[in-house]
């Protein structure tokens, strides 16, 4: 006859194979699904300016200001400079629980995060994108990361600001 245990190891089989078809099923309904939403993203301010980079060799560094209204809640930087293809440099972020109001519509907001540059690569950069990125959060599954529709271009200054105002 069968034992306890072997019972017990049947139905902990049968458990842990029911709850496999249910996290499966769990990601296949998520999977596919396009999250894409629209996005609105105006610079109202640029600035720039030339500082001490005391995180790495002692040399001066851009550290750019960027005042914006947005209508979303990731933002990120893209832009090209002599020595990198490609920078990107996460401006300010939120995090956006279930049932709470994604829907943000934000004006004149500044940057939550150091805009640095190693090196001297944003002065007269003629191309900075500013994009809307944002990742979902799935019961089961792979950790998408969704970009917007939308984004905005625009160029730095080509000299730097002297005053102290940050």
């Amino acid at each position: 006859m069968n034992t306890a245990l072997s019972r017990a190891n049947s139905l902990f089989a049968f458990s842990l194979s029911v709850m496999a078809a249910l996290t499966f099923g769990c990601f296949i309904t998520t999977a596919f699904k396009d999250r894409r939403v629209p996005v609105n993203v105006h610079v109202s301010r640029v600035m720039l300016k030339n500082v001490d980079d005391f995180t790495g060799p002692r040399e001066r560094s851009d550290l750019g200001f960027i005042n914006f209204d947005l209508s979303a809640n990731i933002l990120l930087t893209k832009y090209a400079t002599k020595s990198n293809s490609l920078n990107q440099v996460v401006l300010w972020d939120k995090i956006v629980l279930r049932g709470e109001n994604s829907n943000l519509v934000l004006r004149d907001m500044k940057s939550k995060y150091f805009f640095f540059d190693d090196g001297n690569g944003l002065r007269a950069n003629k191309n900075i994108t500013l994009t809307l990125s944002w990742n979902v959060v799935p019961n089961a599954g792979i950790l998408p990361l969704v970009s917007g529709n939308g984004f905005v271009s625009l160029p730095f200054p080509e000299t730097y600001e002297t005053t102290k105002s940050y």
